[in-house]
């Protein structure tokens, strides 16, 4: 697969099919990689990407931090997730694109909405993360991680996700940068080498300002509200994508298209379909 310098940071990224552009924002949480959307829960029961391709030109690509794609310690914002997807269409000669979000992918695309409106054709939000359960778990997640780093330092957390192939879900002490260590010896050596204190307090600041209500984060809801972009809603039913969060998006997106179905009724022979019709009804 292809690479893009994004940021000064390598971006992993696919393209797939023909026609109107879909830029994909892969789920899984602190592991989304374009993998995700072929093996991972609900996406590998829909399989949208045996469907969507057929119609659109699929853009996907591993998140920064996520997968081949480059990382960098500092307190990272829905505005960076922002800029490596705007950087990467900018690779491809894009200038407008439907945008869709499964999971924590759904953040991003909100935040891309809001800050390049002119771009954004549509949005699909699928399973979006939210509700009370997920703040405090991902909350919870990243206090182990900080707990481990005080007790242990920076070269521990180096050793720890070299001994194993765990993401920050399955061993929240790893941390949000475990992949980048395992991908590179130069990025490892950066990370142990940090001031531990300056590293706590950035890593703080970060979860506090990514994981910062109990809906769904990404962009303001008055931000929300002044879009006048067609969306799409499938919602999710579980402790990290409350349907909560789903009908949130519904209330903030004036005019969005709310799929009122039951997340077990959702399959390939009704699902990618409705993602079809949706994006193929907007001009």
């Amino acid at each position: 697969m292809p690479f893009a310098t994004i940021d000064g940071l390598s971006t992993r990224y696919e393209v797939m099919g023909e026609g109107p552009p879909l830029l994909m924002f892969s789920p899984g949480g602190f592991d989304a990689r374009i993998e995700k959307w072929t093996d991972l829960g609900v996406y590998a029961r829909v399989r949208l990407l045996d469907h969507l391709p057929k119609r659109f030109t699929c853009i996907l690509f591993d998140r920064r931090e996520n997968g081949q794609s480059d990382g960098r310690v500092e307190r990272i914002t829905w505005a960076h997730y922002v800029r490596q997807a705007a950087s990467l269409l900018d690779h491809l000669g894009i200038g407008r694109a439907h945008l869709m979000g499964g999971c924590m992918g759904c953040c991003p695309v909100s935040a891309f909405a809001v800050a390049h409106p002119d771009r954004t054709l549509s949005m699909v939000h699928f399973w979006p993360v939210g509700g009370a359960n997920y703040r405090i778990s991902g909350h919870q997640r990243f206090a182990r991680h900080l707990a481990f780093v005080e007790e242990n330092g920076l070269q521990a957390v180096v050793e720890l996700v070299k001994s194993h192939d765990k993401n920050f879900s399955a061993d929240p002490r790893g941390g949000p940068w475990g992949q980048p260590i395992r991908n590179s010896g130069a990025f490892a050596q950066q990370y142990a080498a940090q001031d531990k204190a300056r590293y706590l307090l950035t890593v703080t600041a970060m979860y506090r300002g990514l994981l910062d209500r109990d809906t769904s984060p990404g962009a303001e809801p008055e931000e929300l509200m002044c879009l006048d972009i067609p969306s799409l809603i499938v919602p999710g039913s579980d402790g990290f994508h409350a349907t909560s969060a789903a009908r949130y998006m519904q209330e903030c997106l004036t005019g969005s298209d709310y799929w009122d179905i039951v997340a077990a009724d959702q399959t390939e022979a009704n699902t990618p379909a409705r993602v079809i019709d949706f994006l193929g009804s907007v001009s």
